[in-house]
């Protein structure tokens, strides 16, 4: 048995999810009776992570992300991975709201968890690596404070815990 034990602290989305959520969101577009005719579109860029949504008014826009929104909850993902933008004016008089999809976790967040780690003055050591973070402490109670810690935290973004050995 290792001496050592770790896990990894991780933010990703399966963008498969969000492309169902988003073909089911589409669909319901051009079935809704009240959005049937609005003129509202949605639109994805998979390699990107970029949800676009056109709607003629800000009212319009923010119904069609309420029914993206409710489909990304059925399909399994948290609604803080996805970030929306300000309207903007779009051509035509209507509005466009973008979105991003959270994947990884930036060097500010980061930190900023690790730091949290190191407050609760727990015996574990933390290192970043890239987008994830690698938290290892002898003790397997240790690790499993330290992810009941931090489930209890908000970080604007959803985080999962993998690679517990």
């Amino acid at each position: 048995m290792a001496k050592e034990s770790s896990f990894d602290i991780v933010s990703t989305v399966d963008m498969q999810e969000v492309d169902n959520a988003f073909q089911q969101a589409k669909k319901e577009l051009s079935q809704r009776y009240d959005l049937k005719d609005s003129g509202a579109e949605i639109s994805l860029d998979k390699s990107a992570g970029t949800l676009t949504v056109t709607a003629p008014a800000d009212f319009v826009a923010s119904q069609v992300i309420d029914v993206i929104g409710s489909k990304l909850i059925k399909r399994g993902i948290d609604l803080t991975a996805v970030k929306w933008g300000d309207s903007t004016p779009s051509s035509g008089g209507g509005v466009r709201r973008c979105a991003t999809v959270v994947n990884g976790i930036d060097k500010e967040t980061a930190s900023k968890i690790n730091k949290d780690i190191k407050a609760q003055k727990l015996k574990c050591k933390v290192t970043i690596e890239g987008d994830k973070l690698r938290v290892s402490s002898p003790s397997r109670d240790t690790l499993q404070e330290v992810i009941a810690f931090l489930r209890g935290q908000d970080y604007g973004q959803p985080l999962q815990y993998v690679n517990y050995r």
